[in-house]
Order: C-alpha cells, then sequence, then structure tokens
C-alpha cells in the first residue's frame, strides 16, 4: 500500500528568534504514487537547513501535525524512528580529518547499521552509481567541490534510505555540475521520496516536479 512519505499540518517551525516555517501544510507521496519528489525554493541557506532539520528529526515542529514516513515527528520516539530510514545529504557538513571519499560512505553504512557483510558491496554500488570510484581514495576535502557534494550524496543514499532529504546541494554550481548532479538525484529518486530545498529555482526544477517557495516562513506554492 502506498505511504505518504511526508505529511505537514499547520506545521510551526522555530529559527533564531524567529520562523523557518509557520503554519505549512504539504505532502508528499511515496514513490511510485503522486509526485515522489519536493523541491523547495528558500531565501538563505539557514532556512533550508532549518526545514531539513524538521523533516529528519533533529528538531521538533513548534506546532501542527507532521508525519514523516507514517512517525509522529512531535515526539521523540517517532523522531528516532524515522533517522534510521532517511538519508541526510548538506551541501556543507562536518566530516573527520582526512576522510577519503570512500571512508565517507563506509562510516555512512557503519552509522545506518547495515549489516557488516553488505557495507562494502553497498557502498562500491553507490560510489558506481554517481560515478566516484575514481575518487574513492581521495581525501574529501583535497576533492572538487562537485567530487564532494557528490560524495555527500552518496554517504546520504548508501542504505537505500526512504526518504532523501537535500540542503543546498545544487547552489552555486556551473551550469555542466549542477546538471550532473541534478541527474544523479533524479536517478535516485525513482527508488525514494525526496525533498530538496536550494536557492536556484531552474535547478531546484531539473530535480523536482512540484516546487514550493519559502518566503518569511510561508510556504507557497
Amino acid at each position: 500500500m502506498p505511504m505518504t512519505a511526508v505529511l505537514a499540518a499547520g506545521v510551526g517551525v522555530r529559527h533564531g528568534s524567529g520562523w523557518s516555517l509557520r503554519s505549512a501544510s504539504f505532502r508528499l507521496e511515496s514513490p511510485p504514487s503522486g509526485q515522489p519528489s519536493l523541491g523547495i525554493l528558500i531565501p538563505s541557506r539557514g532556512a533550508g537547513s532549518a526545514v531539513v532539520d524538521v523533516l529528519s528529526g533533529a528538531v521538533s515542529p513548534a506546532y501542527g501535525e507532521l508525519r514523516v514516513l507514517g512517525e509522529d515527528m512531535r515526539t521523540e520516539r517517532g523522531r528516532a524512528a524515522v533517522r534510521a530510514r532517511i538519508g541526510v545529504a548538506h551541501r556543507r557538513a562536518r566530516s573527520r580529518p582526512g576522510i577519503r571519499v570512500r571512508g565517507l560512505v563506509e562510516q555512512a553504512a557503519r552509522r545506518a547499521r547495515l549489516p557488516r557483510r553488505e557495507r562494502p558491496v553497498l557502498t562500491a554500488a553507490i560510489l558506481d552509481r554517481l560515478s566516484l570510484t575514481p575518487w574513492a581514495d581521495v581525501p574529501l576535502r583535497a576533492a572538487p567541490d562537485p567530487v564532494a557534494r557528490r560524495a555527500r550524496l552518496a554517504a546520504a543514499a548508501v542504505h537505500q534510505p526512504e526518504l532523501l532529504l537535500i540542503d543546498g546541494l545544487l547552489d552555486d554550481l556551473s551550469p555542466q555540475d549542477a546538471a550532473a548532479l541534478a541527474d544523479s538525484i533524479r536517478d535516485i529518486g525513482a527508488d525514494t521520496g525526496i525533498v530538496a530545498a536550494g536557492s536556484d529555482p531552474d535547478w531546484l526544477a531539473l530535480t523536482c516536479p512540484e516546487i514550493l517557495t519559502l518566503a518569511d516562513g510561508i510556504l507557497v506554492g
């Protein structure tokens, strides 16, 4: 039976002294039903991160109803249950100094508690799927920025999540690099729901058939 990946009804989310979301309502259906991808056009990276944080369970909604993969995100139990079933790819994220591209993905596989015998196979598969195999042994910090972004996408997707959350991954890239990354995100989106936040409407449109604009905490279709 098809599942609603995200169901938000009148959700409010605090961001600093203001609000990143105010009375937001939207839904995203899991593949293969409905539109499996949703883009959120944001005015600032901080606002996009706040939206991703509440969908990933990193923070709790201040008010309203929010369900992700059927779990109630207003409860700690619901947020904990969701974390193992999603992937999150931030444009910039802290990583261990000296970690290599393969190591970043292997680390994500361990955190997702994949069976030990499956980790090498799934790591190799996602590296190959995202054309990262030639970069596997390159330190992440020495890799070109587009490669580092693909590596973060690979780490978010290695455990084959039911929902993939993307924060600013397509922003500030050359047209060629943005198009290639959008292709990779669409490829992964064939198997999982995607919510992508970003500031470039053209590249979001390549990834997500439906786009909502976030302005002063209000989502507009």
